[in-house]
Order: structure tokens, then C-alpha cells, then sequence
């Protein structure tokens, strides 16, 4: 479905430690809407979980079975991250789906009971916003509510720039799927006023 490919689009990143050392992570943007129902939010992820696959070469394998989701290594049983089954909710032009993060090898022990990842679709008049949200997560590697310099560090240079990518790299191949191979698209970074910047 080729479009304009000559006006660029914007793809919207903020990543923010908040003060309780949960991580914040967005990346949005904005399509035209004669594509709403290409990005419903059970689409996006069902995409996204092909992108992850594709973007790791298979090391990290995505698995859904009745009792939710899990990013696993490999063909091991082990889990990164998992997921409680995906909770679908419309409120007006909203649309989204969320999946509560429930353990994995990557979660601070003491916090498997919150933090989700989130799929989002919101109608308006310029189109249709697509954003891919993880909140309230509390990564390992943050060790607890009061990491050090090092540990947000290696946090930085790791994991989050991982995410960042996987995510920002999975909107531009989406729009570029809905719009034509060669629509032009840019990273806008957003800084926080609630938060540190990662």
C-alpha cells in the first residue's frame, strides 16, 4: 500500500528512570488513518513478536501459550521476561493491550508484580498514533530502588539501547510496510521533566 513516501515521519522516543528506579520506555508515531485497521492492537503485537524474533536471528524466541507470553532464550525454558495473558481495553478512540509482567530472569526478583508493556492505537483527526509503552518495569540489572552510577550505566549501554532499537526499528518497518519501502522516516527524542533521561 504505497503512499507519500516524501514527507518524513516522525518516530517519538522518550526512556525515563523514574525516582522510584522503574523504567519508562515510549516510542510513538503518527499514520494516516486508511491504515486503522492495520494497527489494531493485537496486529501490533503479533507483529512486533515476528519483528523481535527476526531482529535477535532467534535468540530470543517469543512463546504464547494459555498462561501468557515469554520472551525465552533460545529453545531453553528460560525467560528472560513473561507476561500475563494480553488485556485488550477500548476507552473513546483508544485502543490498547496491555501484558503485566509476571517474572523472568531480567525483573528484579522483589518487583515480578508490576510493570507491563503496552500496545496502543489512538484515533484522531491526523491519523492514528501507534505507541509501544513498557512502564513500572524494574530491571535486574538496576539491582534495587537505589542504584548506583555503574549500574544505570551498564543499564544505558545495554538493555535500554536494546529496547530502543528493537522498538523504533520495528515502527519504521511497519510504516514503511504501509506506506512504501522508501518512505523517509526520523528518531525524535523527548526529554522527561519527571524523570532521569536514559
Amino acid at each position: 500500500m504505497a503512499g507519500d513516501s516524501t514527507s518524513t515521519r516522525e518516530i517519538t522516543c522518550q526512556q525515563v528512570l523514574r525516582e522510584d528506579a522503574s523504567v519508562y520506555s515510549a516510542q510513538w508515531m503518527t499514520i494516516s488513518p486508511r491504515h486503522a485497521d492495520a494497527v489494531s492492537p493485537p496486529l501490533l503485537l503479533e507483529r512486533y513478536l515476528a519483528h523481535v524474533r527476526r531482529f535477535t536471528l532467534s535468540l530470543v524466541r517469543p512463546v504464547q501459550s494459555e498462561s501468557g507470553l515469554a520472551f525465552r532464550f533460545l529453545g531453553s525454558h528460560v525467560s528472560l521476561i513473561s507476561f500475563a495473558p494480553p488485556e485488550y481495553a477500548e476507552s473513546g478512540t483508544l485502543r490498547s493491550l496491555d501484558l503485566h509482567i509476571n517474572g523472568g530472569v531480567l525483573v528484579q526478583p522483589g518487583e515480578c508484580d508490576r510493570g507491563k508493556l503496552s500496545f496502543m492505537a489512538d484515533r484522531h483527526e491526523d491519523g492514528v498514533t501507534v505507541t509501544i509503552r513498557l512502564s513500572d518495569y524494574c530491571p535486574l540489572l538496576l539491582g534495587s530502588a537505589t542504584p548506583g552510577r555503574w549500574r544505570k550505566l551498564l543499564y544505558r549501554l545495554t538493555q535500554a539501547f536494546i529496547h530502543k532499537v528493537v522498538t523504533v526499528r520495528f515502527l519504521a518497518r511497519l510504516f514503511r510496510e504501509l506506506e512504501g519501502p522508501t518512505a523517509p522516516v526520523r528518531v525524535v527524542r523527548v526529554k522527561s521533566a519527571t524523570g532521569e533521561d536514559i
